[in-house]
């Protein structure tokens, strides 16, 4: 008998318990970490920092309300994934590989339009700033699809988590320097005497410069192993170089619909994916308007979601990408959907408690730590399904896409069910609207969903 078989079973699962940690520390999923700066860093650019600016220069409201139009290609871009996957980029691609060459693009993309946008004053044109608040959003909806389509092909799965958690906790940090750190650029630039406009076109242009951070990573990484395995595929037998660029891309978007759909249980996949996360959604879109009606100011809550809520989702991200490494995905699922399940019946404690700043604080603290961690566990799991190199942006852009349905869609009679029913039931019910994403769970893992797949590449080789 060995040492080994002797050994306790705590020594045995805190070896488990510091690999888990140890993977977050490998440079391929640290250079996620900063391609998640990159990827958060340009999103309230076009959103809430473009209407914090606007309305600081008394632009009225119901044009400020039809600038949120500009989010769209985030919602529509799997439209145009296909592009990234069946094309490569003129001298870029060559020096740097298809994926970092896409990434070096639309990185200039963005940075020439923050630009644009930044010396644009909405109060004397403001259509061009829409069109410069558009043209952020789809160059930085095509750095995310390619960013996702890298990370997906550069990590193996046992380290995708952790590196979703690296992602998520920059990407916060991107949109805080974004939106805190704007705002207090400008301030700061005022207090120099620079004029409000000009103030605030600096601002922009300092956002512009901290793109470079994402493109110095770009440089520093390498091509991912999948995606240089099958170039030659990509160039070769589906997307032929000489074949019409408009026949290669439709070719690539119908292969990589029907790679997947003609999966054993794809329609159930699909619809597991929309209703994961849906009870956290259904919540999600009523929580402001929930802590505002019961009697916080805003600036209470404000404090508290920027402060406690920030560290929680932290906290959170990272313990689902320990969680998913240390134990099947299935279980980290499970454990996952029942924390959301369970989250949800807090704020219906707090519409009892009331306007009690510690009672927020805990409740903030469950939802964001419990969010973090689902999101985490969940990214891992629809990174997971993309399988196929030739196609990671097109079917990672569609699952997004299909995740988001519950936020945008599902999610849009929150507010009349919250009328009719009052707070406390509202936020039940919102639990309940767990089940049939658990149900679906349940299914698949009967069916065999979360069992390993042979590498079908490797037999046929």
């Amino acid at each position: 008998m060995t040492s080994a078989d002797t050994a306790p079973p705590s020594s045995s699962r805190r070896d488990r318990f510091v690999k888990a940690l140890a993977v977050f520390l490998k440079p391929r999923v640290l250079i996620i970490l900063f391609l998640g700066f990159a990827s958060g860093l340009p999103l309230a650019l076009s959103g809430s920092t473009l209407a914090l600016r606007m309305a600081d220069q008394g632009v009225d409201l119901s044009t400020i309300g039809l600038f949120s139009l500009a989010g769209l290609p985030y919602t529509i871009k799997f439209l145009w994934a296909p592009i990234v996957d069946a094309t490569r980029v003129p001298v870029l691609s060559r020096l740097l590989g298809r994926r970092r060459g896409w990434l070096i693009l639309s990185q200039l993309l963005l940075m020439a339009a923050i630009l644009y946008l930044g010396w644009l004053d909405p109060t004397l044109v403001p259509w061009a700033v829409a069109l410069g608040a558009v043209l952020v959003a789809i160059a930085s909806a095509t750095q995310d699809i390619v960013i996702d389509a890298f990370r997906v092909e550069s990590l193996p799965d046992e380290e995708q988590a952790a590196g979703m958690a690296w992602f998520v906790s920059a990407y916060r940090v991107g949109m805080l320097a974004s939106t805190a750190g704007a705002a207090l650029l400008v301030s700061a630039l005022q207090l120099r005497g620079f004029d409000l406009a000009d103030a605030w076109g600096w601002a922009y242009a300092g956002m512009a410069g901290l793109v470079l951070i994402g493109m110095v990573t770009t440089l520093l990484a390498t091509e991912p192993d999948r995606d240089t395995a099958t170039g030659a595929e990509h160039v070769g037998e589906v997307h032929d170089r000489r074949a019409n660029p408009v026949m290669r891309v439709a070719v690539t978007a119908y292969a990589a619909f029907h790679e997947f759909l003609t999966r054993k249980d794809a329609v159930a996949i699909l619809l597991f994916v929309v209703l994961y996360k849906f009870c956290d959604a259904f919540a999600g879109v009523m929580t402001a308007p929930f802590v505002l009606d019961i009697g916080f100011s805003k600036a209470a809550y404000a404090g508290i979601v920027k402060g406690v809520g920030f560290a929680a989702v932290l906290v959170g991200g990272f313990a689902g990408g320990a969680m998913a490494k240390a134990m099947p995905m299935v279980r980290a699922l499970w454990i996952a959907g029942l924390l959301q399940m369970a989250s949800n019946v807090v704020f219906s404690w707090q519409a009892m408690v009331g306007p009690e700043l510690w009672a927020l604080s805990v409740t903030i603290a469950v939802e964001n730590f419990t969010g973090g961690l689902g999101t985490v566990v969940f990214v891992a799991y629809i990174s997971s399904l993309c399988t196929d190199a030739r196609h990671t942006a097109t079917q990672y852009a569609l699952l997004a896409a299909l995740a988001a349905v519950g936020r945008t869609v599902l999610a849009a009679t929150a507010g009349y069910a919250a009328e009719a029913i009052g707070w406390v039931f509202f936020f039940g019910l919102t639990a309940l609207a767990a089940i049939p994403g658990l149900a679906l769970l349940w299914w698949l893992a009967r069916r065999g969903h979360f069992r390993p797949v042979p590498d079908t590449a490797a037999i046929r080789d």
